[in-house]
């Protein structure tokens, strides 16, 4: 075997060797897939089941409450009596691609929705609350009221789906970190993180989150920003 045919095979199997052992590192130095087993998982699903989902009104409210059920229940049936879970959904519209008969080409739709979780008892105590956000939109055609009312719905359903989901992610988080709300530092410069499910205020102005009291950044732990909800 030549030099250069040895040297390739060795490494070859050294690729193997590294990569076959890769998860294992990754998984001692805390790394968790975000979409993969966890041991904890059946626990925090059995919690999520556990989650009764308050009445929300308006049309768009019980689209968000019927895809949180759907998302709480899982393969399973649902037993809400453990938690009571509140939501706030609101729906604002922005019309874009401006014409000279001052009709829009585009209707940009902004969802928003605040929710708090509280214990099920005479005295129900606050767990956690954080906020959801969703972008969508659609084309208008005007001349066909039809259609113009179809895309509305259509897009509104999904604005609705997207912080269903967003609110089940946030909650689950809760139950896996089950955080605290944060004790104060009495030194020390604060730091800022990017919010990739936020809104973008304009292109040269992201959407930032300052770190929680505890050097935390709130969207890592599942509780609400102080600046945005006043705090848990």
């Amino acid at each position: 075997m030549s030099r250069s045919r040895f040297t390739q095979t060795l490494f070859s199997g050294s690729l193997a060797i590294l990569l076959l052992g890769a998860p294992l590192a990754l998984g001692g130095c805390g790394f968790q897939p975000l979409y993969g087993e966890r041991e904890d998982a059946p626990q925090i699903n059995a919690e999520l089941k556990r989650v009764y989902v308050a009445n929300i009104p308006e049309r768009m409210g019980q689209q968000v409450r019927l895809a949180l059920q759907q998302n709480m229940a899982g393969d399973g049936p649902e037993d809400p009596e453990g938690y009571k879970l509140v939501v706030q959904p609101s729906i604002s519209y922005e019309s874009l691609d401006i014409h000279s008969d001052n009709t829009s080409g585009r209707v940009r739709m902004n969802g928003h929705a605040h929710w708090t979780l509280y214990t099920v008892e005479q005295y129900p105590r606050m767990l956690a609350q954080g906020d959801a956000s969703a972008l969508d939109g659609y084309t208008s055609t005007y001349e066909q009221y039809f259609a113009q009312t179809l895309n509305n719905e259509t897009t509104t359903g999904r604005v609705a789906k997207t912080l269903a989901d967003q609110v089940t992610q946030q909650v689950a988080t809760w139950f896996r970190t089950q955080a605290t709300p944060a004790q104060k530092r009495t030194q020390g410069p604060k730091a800022f993180y990017p919010m990739p499910n936020a809104i973008p205020n304009s292109e040269k102005d992201a959407p930032m989150e300052q770190e929680g009291d505890d050097a935390i950044p709130d969207m890592a732990t599942g509780r609400g920003a102080p600046s945005q909800t006043g705090g848990l």
